[in-house]
C-alpha cells in the first residue's frame, strides 16, 4: 500500500449478557460508520431490547459462553474489518478507531487494545495476576510484544474467520491470538484506557471468575501454545 489509511466499513461485536445498564453508553459511543452487532448471550435483564432501540443489530446467541458469542458476532458481521469490544462500559468504543487504524493501513494484521487502567479499581489484584502470566506466555509463543490479551481487537474478517478459532469459552481471545501468530499474522497492540465496568462482572470481578478463564486459557496454551 501506499501508506494512506484505507476507509472501509467496520462491525462492532458486542458479546452481551445482563448489560442492559452499560448498553445506552456503550452503543452512544460507537464510531461514525461503524456498525454494533450485539450478540445477546442469554441475558434476563432485557439487554437485547435495550440494544434493539438503540439501533444496534441485535444477535441471539443461546449457548453460553464468551467466545459461543464472540463466533456469532463474526458469523453475522458482513463489513471488511471486524473489531470486538465488550459491553460492560469498561472500554469505550469511541477508543475503536485508533485499534482500527494499524489493520487499515496495512501495518499489523490482528491489533489488540492493550488495556490502562484509569484507577486501581478497574482491574482486581487477581486479575493483573493472570493477565500478566498470560500476556507472558503468548509473547513467548508467538514472538508478539504484547503486554495484554484485552477483548478489544480488530482485524479483516474474512481472515480472521479463516483461523478456524474453535474455543467457545473464555479461551477463545487467547486462541485467536496463537492462531494468528502461527499463521504469521502481525500482532500489534495500542493502548486504550480501562475503567471500573458497569454492574458486576462475570469474570474478573470474582476469583472464581478469573479461575474459570485461566483454566480455560490453560487449556487452550496446553494445545497451541
Amino acid at each position: 500500500m501506499d501508506g494512506r489509511t484505507e476507509v472501509v466499513g467496520v462491525d462492532v461485536i458486542l458479546p452481551t449478557l445482563d448489560e442492559a445498564a452499560a448498553l445506552p453508553w456503550v452503543l452512544d459511543r460507537i464510531p461514525d460508520g461503524y456498525r454494533a452487532i450485539v450478540v445477546d448471550n442469554g441475558s434476563t435483564d432485557g439487554s437485547g431490547d435495550v440494544a434493539r432501540r438503540r439501533g444496534a443489530t441485535v444477535v441471539e446467541e443461546p449457548r453460553r459462553g464468551f467466545g459461543a458469542a464472540c463466533a456469532a458476532g463474526l458469523a453475522a458481521a458482513s463489513a471488511p474489518l471486524v473489531a470486538f469490544c465488550d459491553a460492560d462500559a469498561s472500554l469505550d468504543p469511541a477508543t475503536l478507531p485508533a485499534v482500527v487504524a494499524p489493520v487499515t493501513s496495512d501495518r499489523a494484521d490482528l491489533v489488540l487494545g492493550a488495556r490502562r487502567p484509569t484507577t486501581w479499581r478497574a482491574t482486581p489484584v487477581h486479575a493483573r495476576g493472570a493477565n500478566r502470566y498470560l500476556a507472558r506466555r503468548v509473547r513467548r509463543a508467538t514472538g508478539a510484544p504484547l503486554t495484554d490479551l484485552g477483548p478489544m481487537r480488530a482485524a479483516r474478517r474474512d481472515a480472521l474467520a479463516g483461523l478456524g478459532v474453535t474455543d467457545r469459552r473464555f479461551g477463545w481471545p487467547l486462541e485467536m491470538v496463537l492462531r494468528a501468530g502461527a499463521a504469521g499474522w502481525r500482532i500489534a497492540e495500542v493502548p486504550v484506557p480501562y475503567a471500573p465496568r458497569t454492574g458486576r462482572s462475570k469474570v474478573t470481578g470474582t476469583v472464581r471468575g478469573t479461575v474459570r478463564a485461566v483454566t480455560d486459557m490453560r487449556r487452550v496454551l496446553t494445545e497451541l501454545g
